[in-house]
Protein backbone atom coordinates (compact mmCIF):
# COMPACT_ATOMS: atom_id res chain seq x y z
CA UNK A 1 0.00 0.00 0.00
CA UNK A 2 2.78 2.07 0.71
CA UNK A 3 4.03 2.38 -2.69
CA UNK A 4 0.39 3.24 -4.09
CA UNK A 5 0.77 6.34 -1.80
CA UNK A 6 4.30 7.23 -3.10
CA UNK A 7 3.50 6.76 -6.52
CA UNK A 8 0.38 8.75 -6.03
CA UNK A 9 2.78 11.31 -4.19
CA UNK A 10 4.80 11.52 -7.35
CA UNK A 11 2.41 11.84 -10.01
CA UNK A 12 0.42 14.59 -7.86
CA UNK A 13 3.70 16.78 -7.79
CA UNK A 14 4.46 15.61 -11.27
CA UNK A 15 0.49 17.52 -12.38
CA UNK A 16 1.06 20.33 -10.21
CA UNK A 17 4.74 20.70 -12.25
CA UNK A 18 2.87 20.47 -15.47
CA UNK A 19 1.01 23.63 -14.64
CA UNK A 20 3.66 26.08 -13.72
CA UNK A 21 6.00 24.66 -16.14
CA UNK A 22 3.01 25.84 -18.63
CA UNK A 23 2.63 28.84 -16.92
CA UNK A 24 6.77 29.66 -17.72
CA UNK A 25 6.36 28.54 -21.24
CA UNK A 26 3.10 30.53 -22.04
CA UNK A 27 5.27 33.39 -20.45
CA UNK A 28 7.53 33.12 -22.53
CA UNK A 29 5.77 32.17 -25.83
CA UNK A 30 3.16 35.33 -25.06
CA UNK A 31 4.51 37.59 -22.75
CA UNK A 32 2.18 40.64 -23.61
CA UNK A 33 -0.94 38.80 -22.15
CA UNK A 34 0.61 38.37 -18.40
CA UNK A 35 2.23 41.65 -18.78
CA UNK A 36 -1.13 43.33 -19.54
CA UNK A 37 -2.22 41.01 -16.64
CA UNK A 38 -0.02 43.50 -14.43
CA UNK A 39 -0.60 46.82 -16.00
CA UNK A 40 -3.98 46.74 -15.87
CA UNK A 41 -3.10 46.32 -12.08
CA UNK A 42 -0.51 49.24 -11.75
CA UNK A 43 2.23 46.67 -11.54
CA UNK A 44 5.36 46.76 -13.50
CA UNK A 45 5.37 44.58 -16.61
CA UNK A 46 8.89 43.16 -15.39
CA UNK A 47 7.31 41.16 -13.11
CA UNK A 48 6.58 38.91 -15.50
CA UNK A 49 10.53 37.66 -15.61
CA UNK A 50 10.51 36.93 -11.92
CA UNK A 51 7.30 35.21 -12.08
CA UNK A 52 8.69 32.62 -15.14
CA UNK A 53 11.74 31.93 -13.53
CA UNK A 54 9.85 31.15 -10.12
CA UNK A 55 7.16 28.69 -12.55
CA UNK A 56 10.44 26.86 -14.18
CA UNK A 57 12.35 26.52 -11.21
CA UNK A 58 9.48 25.20 -9.21
CA UNK A 59 8.04 23.18 -11.54
CA UNK A 60 11.68 21.47 -12.49
CA UNK A 61 11.98 21.07 -8.50
CA UNK A 62 8.62 19.64 -8.30
CA UNK A 63 9.43 16.81 -10.51
CA UNK A 64 13.09 16.07 -9.32
CA UNK A 65 11.76 16.09 -5.93
CA UNK A 66 13.90 18.91 -4.49
CA UNK A 67 13.44 21.29 -1.54
CA UNK A 68 9.43 20.24 -2.08
CA UNK A 69 8.35 21.45 1.15
CA UNK A 70 9.33 25.07 0.77
CA UNK A 71 8.66 25.22 -2.82
CA UNK A 72 5.33 23.83 -2.16
CA UNK A 73 5.02 26.53 0.83
CA UNK A 74 6.41 29.26 -1.91
CA UNK A 75 4.00 28.04 -4.84
CA UNK A 76 0.94 28.00 -2.14
CA UNK A 77 1.77 31.78 -1.87
CA UNK A 78 2.32 32.53 -5.69
CA UNK A 79 -1.25 30.86 -6.20
CA UNK A 80 -2.99 32.82 -3.68
CA UNK A 81 -1.58 36.41 -4.44
CA UNK A 82 -1.71 35.47 -8.39
CA UNK A 83 -6.13 34.66 -7.73
CA UNK A 84 -6.39 38.31 -7.42
CA UNK A 85 -5.66 38.78 -11.57
CA UNK A 86 -8.80 36.48 -11.67
CA UNK A 87 -11.33 38.24 -8.73
CA UNK A 88 -13.55 39.19 -11.71
CA UNK A 89 -17.13 38.92 -10.04
CA UNK A 90 -18.91 39.49 -12.98
CA UNK A 91 -17.20 36.79 -15.45
CA UNK A 92 -17.71 33.06 -14.94
CA UNK A 93 -15.10 31.90 -16.65
CA UNK A 94 -12.38 34.10 -14.40
CA UNK A 95 -13.96 33.42 -10.93
CA UNK A 96 -13.36 29.49 -11.94
CA UNK A 97 -9.99 29.85 -12.52
CA UNK A 98 -9.45 32.43 -9.40
CA UNK A 99 -10.92 29.38 -7.35
CA UNK A 100 -8.92 26.86 -8.99
CA UNK A 101 -5.53 28.99 -7.72
CA UNK A 102 -7.16 28.29 -4.26
CA UNK A 103 -7.88 24.59 -4.70
CA UNK A 104 -4.08 24.56 -6.27
CA UNK A 105 -2.58 26.36 -3.41
CA UNK A 106 -4.69 23.47 -1.15
CA UNK A 107 -2.78 20.77 -3.20
CA UNK A 108 0.50 22.62 -2.53
CA UNK A 109 -0.06 23.26 0.77
CA UNK A 110 -0.53 19.41 1.10
CA UNK A 111 2.58 18.58 -0.62
CA UNK A 112 4.05 20.87 1.58
CA UNK A 113 3.45 19.35 4.82
CA UNK A 114 3.53 15.68 3.41
CA UNK A 115 6.89 16.01 1.72
CA UNK A 116 8.14 15.01 -1.95
CA UNK A 117 7.81 11.11 -0.63
CA UNK A 118 9.84 8.51 -2.05
CA UNK A 119 10.63 9.09 -5.17
CA UNK A 120 13.15 11.70 -6.00
CA UNK A 121 15.76 12.31 -8.46
CA UNK A 122 19.75 11.54 -7.33
CA UNK A 123 18.35 10.80 -3.64
CA UNK A 124 18.55 14.36 -2.53
CA UNK A 125 15.65 13.90 -0.35
CA UNK A 126 15.19 16.91 1.36
CA UNK A 127 12.00 17.49 3.19
CA UNK A 128 11.19 13.31 2.19
CA UNK A 129 9.49 11.09 4.39
CA UNK A 130 10.53 7.40 4.04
Amino acid sequence: MMRMADAAVLLGRCLLAILFLGGAVQKIVDPDAAMTLLTDRDLPAVLIWPALLLNALAGLMLVAGWAVRPVAALLALYCGLTSVFHLIPDDPWQMSIFVKNWAIAGGCLVLAAHGPGRYVLSGLKNGATP
